[in-house]
């Protein structure tokens, strides 16, 4: 789901290295591309430390600057304060539409909420177990965990027998995660933009959707998109695809059943 439908968003990438793994920045950098254009790329850490290692090719691959911030006190994450500074010194520059913040630390909640304040719009990137004040803070969150390229837990090698079950795909295991918390919000959400027929438009429903929860994504759920997302909830919800004006483009509309 696009971030915004009106303009290609010029985007600051600030990526704090000591909560993100190097392995997912390819990743994360594809994901971001699909918002906007990331015009300005830095990363923070203390690159004198031996966990730097590993970083260099990485960093080289995909133009991001890295920025040395010492650490002064043991235990303590080195890069917020400098993330912090450089974030406010890109805001008064007038020369962005929004900011692509990646950590999994709460300290950046109050950045988010008054990058917001100054009308930028504000993306977050962190793993599943980052703080919901930092997550409810921005615009959008995307879960590192869902992303192409993400550390996966190695499985023990196996071989396949004619005997052995067939794997189950991944959209047929999700749809068995879905919760009920999830379902009332989808419900919800269509109920608010629904026409007299109980019809609403597909696209308004993601956006509204986001909005209300911004770590919401269908990959979560193991879809790839909201539709077939929404078609797998047959029992609750109605489709509707409709012919548009271009050929070979189809409006959907959702309604719930029982309307």
């Amino acid at each position: 789901m696009p971030l915004s439908n009106s303009k290609d968003l010029k985007l600051a990438v600030l990526i704090d290295a000591d909560n993100v793994p190097y392995s997912n920045v390819k990743g994360m950098m594809e994901e971001i591309a699909k918002l906007g254009t990331p015009t300005t790329k830095r990363i923070y850490a203390d690159w004198t430390k031996p966990n730097a290692n590993g970083w260099k090719g990485v960093l080289l691959e995909h133009a991001i600057t890295p920025i040395q911030q010492y650490s002064y006190t043991v235990g303590k994450n080195s890069s917020d304060s400098a993330l912090i500074i450089d974030a406010m010194d890109l805001l008064y520059s007038g020369k962005l539409d929004g900011f692509c913040i990646v950590s999994s630390d709460s300290d950046f909640t109050r950045l988010a909420i008054r990058l917001r304040e100054s009308g930028m719009k504000v993306i977050g990137i962190g793993e599943k177990k980052t703080p919901s004040s930092f997550i409810v803070a921005c615009d959008r969150f995307i879960y590192i965990e869902v992303l192409d390229g993400a550390i996966q837990k190695k499985k023990p090698k196996t071989v396949a027998t004619d005997t052995k079950k067939p794997a189950e795909k991944p959209a047929e295991k999700a749809l068995h995660k879905i919760d009920k918390q999830t379902i009332e919000l989808i419900e919800a959400t269509i109920e608010d933009i629904e026409d007299d027929d109980g019809w609403a438009f597909l696209g308004d429903v993601g956006n509204l959707i986001v909005k209300k929860k911004p770590e919401f994504d269908p990959r979560n759920y193991g879809f790839s998109k909201l539709t077939p997302m929404l078609k797998s909830l047959t029992d609750i919800l109605e489709i509707d695809e409709r012919e548009s004006d271009k050929k070979g483009i189809k409006h959907v509309y959702v309604r719930l059943r029982f309307n």
